[in-house]
Formats: structure tokens, sequence, C-alpha cells
């Protein structure tokens, strides 16, 4: 009998979403090797795959177990392909511009030559948080995968979840101010949902926490020994000589959000890792799978002491480079005595379907909205959710100052 592996989170078991993933990346044309492996402690797992030919083209996962690992990898290069992520800072040359479409069949072009910004292209609320002092023009919204805006501004339609409204939205403000944020793949739609919402919350909390800096309340060592297979991990962290501060982020029990910290007493550098999930089991060990990711236990050696200079700490500067690697600073206040939140012995765990609608909820209870892009066309399910105001990961203004098609 085959062996079927399943695990929280996932509506099909490993094995089915391995095979079924290789077999379409091999009759797409790719030839995907697994690159390098990294096991550091028990029940920490992270692999780097890329194609044989095209080896920029790879992505990373993480998980606790061979099997939970590559399944990640796997998903996040069908999330990234979906997406068109792997080509998202490239010029695409001038055959595929002029093409029938240039990113997706339902992309619509608009007039980008005047000085208005022509109708139907976002609405009112949206150009309130893009553009909120009316200083765009169309001529900064041309993408650079198609050019120097010659046929104007490329946008694709996303669904307003509250309404199930279709807005369209430039490629530019798109790759410029959310990135990668909110891609996700996954068995189902609602289990690759979760899964990105749970990416938006994971960064828009971690942001917050690192910026204000706040302390956090250390989760109970009774709690965390429902845990045995994650705290085996931890153990082997600490007997290797580090030390951990294994913290519930959630705020108050608002947000399903773990935080585990890592000082290296050898120079007092610390590396903050944060996971999300509805499941509180999810959360935690995504949190330490991240910690560990690409990284051997001799390779944590890379981070800064905690700082006192809280404005270092919160600069949208510092911020990217948590978003990046997660080496930016942290601030010394993250460390106080009397944390700023009581913890609070939160989970939320349930089928795709019921989470989906819980962190949806949430979201909308926050006073934001959720956009989301669907895309089945390589037959694995994909998305592309938007929260703006929550996930974005750079500042609007950098769409004046900062846009990636300056100089194109």
């Amino acid at each position: 009998m085959t062996e079927k592996t399943y695990i929280k989170g996932k509506d099909s078991d490993l094995e089915t979403s391995i095979a079924t993933m290789q077999a379409k990346l091999k009759s797409f044309g790719f030839d995907i090797e697994e690159a390098s492996w990294l096991n550091p402690v028990s029940n920490v797992y992270s692999v780097h795959i890329r194609d044989k030919s095209c080896p920029l083209m790879f992505t990373n996962g993480k998980g606790s177990s061979e099997k939970s690992c590559l399944a990640s990898a796997l998903g996040e290069y069908f999330e990234r392909l979906s997406c068109n992520y792997f080509f998202a800072d490239f010029y695409l040359g001038e055959q595929h511009s002029a093409s029938d479409f240039v990113h997706y069949p339902n992309e619509r072009w608009f007039d980008g030559s005047g000085d208005a910004m022509p109708a139907g292209l976002m609405d009112e609320s949206l150009w309130a948080h893009f553009d909120p002092d009316n200083e765009l023009s169309p001529s900064k919204l041309f993408d650079i995968n198609s050019g120097t805006g010659e046929r104007g501004i490329c946008a694709v339609p996303y669904q307003r979840l509250r309404d199930n409204k279709a807005v369209y939205i430039p490629i530019n403000v798109i790759a410029n101010i959310f990135v990668s944020n909110g891609m996700s793949a996954g068995n189902t739609k609602n289990e690759a949902r979760v899964q990105g919402l749970s990416e938006v919350f994971e960064r828009y909390v971690k942001n917050r926490i690192i910026a204000e800096g706040i302390c956090l309340p250390d989760v109970p060592e009774d709690v965390l020994n429902r845990y045995p297979s994650i705290m085996k991990a931890v153990q082997e962290l600490k007997d290797h000589g580090y030390k951990l501060k294994i913290a519930d982020a959630s705020l108050g029990g608002k947000y399903p959000v773990m935080s585990v910290t890592l000082i290296n007493p050898k120079d007092g550098s610390v590396f903050a890792s944060f996971g999300a999930h509805p499941s509180f089991e999810v959360a935690f060990e995504r949190t330490v799978t991240e910690l560990l990711q690409g990284r051997g236990l001799d390779q944590l050696d890379v981070f800064h002491p905690a700082t006192f200079d809280l404005e270092e700490v919160a600069s949208p500067a510092n911020l990217e480079m948590h978003f990046i690697d997660s080496s930016g600073y942290i601030s010394n206040d993250f460390f106080k005595k009397t944390p700023d939140y009581d913890f609070h012995d939160w989970d939320h765990d349930n089928n795709t379907d019921d989470e989906f609608d819980y962190l949806s909820q949430l979201i909308h209870d926050l006073g934001f909205d959720i956009y989301i892009s669907d895309y089945e066309h390589l037959n694995v399910y994909a998305c592309r959710i938007l929260v703006p105001g929550m996930s974005d990961i750079y500042p609007v203004d950098e769409l004046l100052w900062e846009n990636n098609n300056e100089g194109a």
C-alpha cells in the first residue's frame, strides 16, 4: 500500500502533492533538481530547488520532514510561475511585448498619454491609498516587462472579496508595492488562500512589533510541551549554545502569529523569526523552520545585536531587510522584562474553508479590503492576494520616487 502522509493545513497527502507538481513541471519542459538540502536539527529541513538549464529559476522550501519541505519548495515554484514572479524584473522583449497579451489574457491596457488617470483603472479608495496627494501621473504607471509605456498602462483584474467587484490594478503598482507578498499555491483554493493570508498577517504583525519595539510575552512551558517534535528542534538549538525566546505574537490574542528569537551569546546578535497560521501548532512550526531555512547551525552569526535606536529600527530600509532575509535591526525594547501584552493561549485550527473565513473576517474587521486574483492555467491552483495598507512591503511614495521603471 502506498504511503500517504497528511499534515495540518494541507488538503492532500504530501506524496500526491509532490508527484503531481513534479509531473506537471516535467510536462512543461522543466528539469528540476534538488540542489541542496539542510537538516541542521531534528524535524527541521530546508531545500533549494532549481531548473537545471536556468538556475536563476529557483525556490526554497522548509518543513518538519523531507516530504513537507519538498512540497513547500514545489508549491513556491508554481506560485512564482503562476504569478509570473520569476520574470518580474525583466523586459520580456519586443516580440512578447507586442503579442496579444503580455502578462495574462484578461489584462486591460489603459491610455497613459494624458495628464489624468484613465477611467476604469482602480477606484477612489485605491487611488486614495496609492496616490494620497494626487502626485502620480499616468506615465509613472507603465510596467517594465512590456517596454517603456508604448502600449499604455497594463492592469489586471482582482476580485474584491467584500463585494466580489472586479477592480483593475496596474502591474506597476503590484510589482513596486507588494512584490511577492501574498502569493500562494495549494492543493485547493482555500488551502492556498489561507497560506497567502497567513503570510500577509506574518509580515504585517512582524513589522508592527519590530517598528514599535513591542515586548512579547513568553509562551509557558506547559503550552510548549504540547508540541514535542518542535521542542526537540528547539532543545537541539539550545544544546548548540543559542538562547531562544519563544513568544506569543498574537498581540493579546488578536492575530494568529508566533515568534521565536535566537540570541547568539558569542556576539550578542539577535534574529527574530515569525510565523502565522490559524493553527497555533502550524504557526509555531513555521516559525522554527523559517529560523533555519537555508542556514546551518554555524551560519547564524550574520545578524546584529539589539539597538536602542528605535528610529533606525522603524525605518523602511530596516523593515525591508527584515522582509528580504530577517537581517535587520531589532530594538532592545523587544527584550524588556515586562511584556506589553499578556500571553493568550490561542488556536483557530479548523478545515481550510473555515480558516479562510476566519482570516478574511479578521482583515475586514481591521478595516482593510482583500483583493484576490486566481490563477489556474498551470492546472495547480495559485493566487495573489493584495491587502492595500496591510500587505504593502514598500511605502506607496516609492511609486513616485523609487519606481522600478525609472530609467527604463
